[in-house]
């Protein structure tokens, strides 16, 4: 049985890099964390993640979306009201950013240490 960690197959089957696909960039994993505590409108995502580009945030969403990590349910009032959601195959993403949360809390004190 191979360990997961080292396998080093082409892209396509590497699963380290598939999930780097998805969580691209820092904007991705921050969104994903936010949502994992609830569906959530345009407005607060963008004040929970201190977002200054709505540009920023709609590109980002919009990509997630095509992903299938969220979803974009749109309600037909005046204004619009637009509400994201994860969906149920992203809402396995917790443990993941629990193990990312874990590192970064160890290491932070393992700098503030050496400080």
């Amino acid at each position: 049985m191979s360990d997961p960690l080292l396998d080093t197959r082409a892209t396509a089957g590497c699963p380290i890099e598939h999930a780097l696909l998805v969580l691209d960039g820092k904007w991705s994993t921050l969104i994903i964390r936010e949502l994992l505590s609830g569906p959530k409108r345009f407005g607060e995502l963008r004040n929970g993640l201190g977002i200054g580009s709505p540009k920023t945030l709609t590109e980002r969403l919009r990509i997630l979306e095509h992903q299938g990590v969220l979803t974009r349910t749109v309600h037909a009032e005046v204004p619009p009201r637009v509400v994201y959601e994860l969906t149920e195959r992203s809402r396995s993403f917790r443990s993941v950013l629990e193990a990312m949360a874990a590192w970064g809390n160890a290491d932070l004190a393992l700098t503030d240490k050496a400080a």
